[in-house]
């Protein structure tokens, strides 16, 4: 049996987020080189957040259950003074989720009357003796020390949600500083003019931690394989091209009658001939890439800028099909994809929600991207087979009058 401790007396809260902000800070610069410029910033980014906090418990008071008593030897204090009696004990189990050292700490804003209690991984039990009460006077008790806990945790909450904000406003910067601070010094490296000795190493690096929803692998680095900065994959090219589509995509959406009567490859060769417009005939469907035929591919000057797979939703599977598909065909320059979705269903938002859910699911998601552009969404994919290779996804819902009814003006 774990012996009973008083809550919230063991140390500063204060202290503990003050060490876990020094210890991502020591991290970062410890971080050796060629994997901190290799991964990608936001992995970093989320994972010296990780580091940097800690999760306050919250107390599942729906799930509390009774063990069976038993007799114990107590201390009790009677004017000061300490003596032990065998008395009955009644134990609560209390599940909870969250750092169990939080119990220990105390928040900058405290109460004197200190609870006591067992903290285990993810139950904390609390006790009461009979002592001639009844069970409603046994249920208050354990009620009263439950509502003491809890409001001791709202004040180390506060304190923890306060220096989450702090952090998740310093890490970004300072991952940022420190990464261009490396290629600034690998730059100026380079160019002094003296051959660059080779490593005689060939270790393969394991990322050291894991994340709470993704855990990035570290890139397998060789002797040969230093980091070196990838030509720009043209950002600029990629959101004209998300551009002309929804222009596209708005134009069709006015006018059913046109698309009623079209399936996926007819509705398709509308959009290739907007794009074409834009892109100087550079934009062509069902292209060789990688290991199979994109329906829409856009080259210039030998780089992919933008590679599209269009479907007519038929359920959630859809969606799945459609992104192995589209990351199946990005080969090692890729990283920017669209997924064109068409819908026959006036129920535009809750086939886009389903559709949104879905891409979330896969097993290649890594976290949301962010637009501005209107009905658009953009997420962030790693590639099949290599977690430090992220691909922009953006989903395009479609409104497409159906076939089987005549078009109508919406």
């Amino acid at each position: 049996m774990m012996t009973p401790l008083w809550l919230f007396s063991n140390g500063r809260l204060r202290d503990k987020l003050e060490m876990l902000g020094r210890s991502a800070s020591s991290e970062l610069l410890g971080w050796d080189a060629d994997e901190l410029l290799a991964l990608p910033e936001a992995d970093v980014i989320d994972h010296l957040i990780d580091v940097a906090t800690i999760v306050c418990p919250a107390l599942d008071r729906n799930s509390a259950y009774m063990l069976d008593p038993h007799e114990v030897d107590h201390q009790f204090y009677d004017f000061g003074q300490p003596f032990t009696r065998r008395v009955t004990r009644f134990d609560l189990v209390v599940p909870f989720d969250g750092n169990r050292e939080v119990f220990t700490l105390q928040a900058s804003t405290f109460s004197t009357s200190q609870p006591e209690a067992e903290v285990r991984d993810g139950q904390l039990r609390i006790y009461a003796f009979p002592n001639g009460q009844d069970a409603a006077a046994i249920k208050a008790n354990f009620d009263g020390q439950l509502d003491r806990i809890e409001q001791q945790l709202t004040w180390s909450r506060s304190d923890i949600e306060a220096h989450q904000r702090q952090i998740e406003t310093d890490v970004p910067r300072l991952v940022r500083d420190r990464r261009a601070k490396l290629l600034a010094d690998r730059d100026l490296h380079a160019n002094i003019g003296f051959p660059i000795k080779p490593r005689d190493d060939a270790s393969t690096f394991r990322i050291p931690f894991q994340r709470r929803t993704v855990t990035p692998r570290k890139p397998t680095l060789s002797a040969a394989a230093r980091f070196t900065p990838e030509p720009a994959l043209g950002q600029a090219d990629y959101e004209n091209a998300l551009a002309v589509l929804q222009n596209m995509r708005n134009a069709l959406e006015r006018s059913p009658s046109t698309t009623h009567h079209l399936g996926e490859e007819q509705i398709r060769d509308l959009l290739l001939v907007s794009l074409n417009a834009q892109f100087e005939g550079k934009a062509a469907g069902e292209v060789f890439n990688g290991s199979g035929k994109t329906d829409i591919l856009i080259r210039v000057e030998d780089r992919n800028i933008f590679i599209g797979e269009c479907k007519i939703w038929k359920g959630p599977k859809t969606v799945t099909d459609a992104l192995d598909q589209l990351l199946s065909y990005l080969v090692w320059r890729d990283t920017k994809a669209a997924l064109l979705l068409f819908i026959r269903d006036s129920d535009v938002s809750t086939i886009t929600a389903k559709a949104v859910a879905q891409v979330e699911l896969h097993s290649n998601y890594k976290r949301r991207g962010s637009t501005a552009a209107e009905d658009r969404y953009d997420f962030v994919f790693h590639a099949n087979g290599d977690t430090t290779r992220e691909i922009h996804l953006a989903l395009l819902p479609f409104l497409i009058a159906g076939k089987s009814r005549p078009a109508t003006q919406m």
